[in-house]
């Protein structure tokens, strides 16, 4: 399938001063299969991967100096070839490994090959890679399909999502045929997520036959990773963080609060949980502002926060079965449909670079789901599940009390409008905020 970080891998490429590539995310969004796509456009590609090939850890023994590194790589593949100027080496699951990144530095030094690293679950061990390798890498993170990818896989060209982008532009309601299009293939992909595998067997299909199975086997998978890797850590815990969050969700406050996960939970006792789901890539973390002020970063408490699924195929595999089959036989979201478009949109924002921030007054009288920001103001973005009043929209923006928002967004099954405070645009829009915004300047 085309994925958008092929097109960031040829920018990459074309750089004068390219430094080897660190490729992050979670597992399953399609890393290596993207990585050995663009291996193709090498003469020669080197792939090692440490887990499935655990002899090649052996590669170092000797220094990490390029000209060692290489004769080790011959000696245990002799039928490889490095051409300088056309070779590319793949260092996968490098979190099995972390060392390998001291030779990064060796690499740029050289020059003569280009370097790209992966896995799954390298956030775990990121600041050993890090520290290995100060000032010589450039990073990347890959995630699973975004809306406009999904598009892609369905058929649909660029020439689609540019339109879409000049009705928000230029505020132009879509046609009525549009809305129901895009709406339901925007419903087709809240049902399916966006990991690879699913998608590509839900596009082969074009049924959700055995869709349901497949997320529920990811889900399963990331447990077992929690088993396998969360060493130092209580494993039971974070599989009760994990397991609790559609709980949370699907509550009109949907903060997470660790002292109902289980009978006599305490927070001290999960310290490190979170911290270890958001590090392997499983769930994105949303930090409540103290203030909806500027600037975000350093402005929220550490005690409060909501997490999402890092991919809505997820959330969907971890509902009731009842649930998911009524939203892909009925288009019905029933008592989730506010959970399921929060972590949408969640996921949107996070793919778009955004860090996720709510606000919620200590009286509940006053609160917003997300937070983005352009140049000059912080902007409030409300996701609604129905049709109803936009009360904390209105107050934040009215409001003299926060001269950082000068206007809004609402996210809503609408079409396109302006009302001189906030922008309406439909669910399906919520991938395109950030081109938006930098056009609206």
């Amino acid at each position: 399938m085309k994925r958008k970080i092929y097109r960031y891998l040829q920018e990459w490429r074309k750089s004068p001063d390219r430094k080897p590539l660190v490729v992050g995310g979670a597992r399953q969004v399609g890393k290596t299969y993207s990585i050995r796509q663009f291996g193709r456009s090498y003469r020669s590609f080197v792939e090692i991967n440490f887990i499935t090939q655990p002899a090649f850890k052996q590669i170092f023994n000797e220094g990490y100096d390029t000209d060692s590194v290489v004769k080790q790589i011959t000696f245990l593949r002799p039928d490889v070839k490095f051409v300088p100027g056309n070779t590319l080496i793949f260092f996968d699951e490098l979190q099995e490994y972390p060392d390998c990144a001291t030779s990064l530095k060796f690499f740029k030094e050289d020059g003569r090959y280009d370097v790209i690293c992966s896995g799954s679950m390298m956030g775990l061990n990121y600041s050993d890679i890090t520290s290995n390798s100060v000032g010589y890498k450039s990073d990347v993170m890959m995630y699973s399909l975004d809306f406009e990818e999904f598009l892609w896989a369905r058929g649909f060209g660029d020439d689609v999502v540019e339109s879409m982008l000049a009705h928000m532009n230029s505020l132009q309601p879509f046609s009525d045929l549009e809305m129901q299009r895009f709406d339901s293939l925007f419903l087709d992909y809240v049902a399916t997520g966006g990991m690879p595998e699913v998608v590509a067997h839900f596009v082969k299909n074009g049924n959700f036959g055995n869709v349901l199975a497949m997320q529920k086997q990811l889900l399963e998978d990331y447990e077992e990773d929690i088993v396998k890797y969360a060493t130092g850590l209580d494993k039971a815990k974070i599989r009760n963080v994990y397991r609790n969050i559609p709980v949370f969700l699907a509550k009109e406050n949907k903060k997470f609060q660790i002292t109902k996960v289980s009978p006599h939970a305490r927070s001290r006792e999960y310290v490190g949980c979170v911290d270890w789901l958001q590090d392997a890539g499983i769930v994105n973390v949303c930090h409540c502002l103290h203030q909806p002020e500027l600037p975000m970063k350093g402005n929220y408490d550490e005690t409060k926060y909501k997490l999402y699924y890092h991919d809505n195929g997820l959330l969907m595999a971890a509902l009731d079965d009842e649930s998911s089959t009524d939203l892909r036989e009925n288009r019905n979201l029933g008592v989730y449909k506010g959970a399921v478009y929060e972590n949408i949109v969640s996921e949107a924002l996070a793919k778009q670079g955004y860090g996720l921030y709510y606000y919620n007054r200590e009286d509940g009288r006053l609160e917003m789901d997300f937070f983005v920001r352009d140049n000059e103001s912080l902007i409030p973005v409300e996701v609604k599940a129905t049709d109803g009043a936009t009360v904390s929209l209105n107050n934040l923006i009215k409001s003299e009390n926060y001269p950082d928002i000068k206007y809004g967004i609402k996210l809503c099954r609408k079409n396109i409008g302006f009302n001189g405070i906030f922008y309406t645009f439909p669910y399906f829009c919520a991938f395109l905020i950030g081109r938006w915004l930098k056009r609206k300047r």
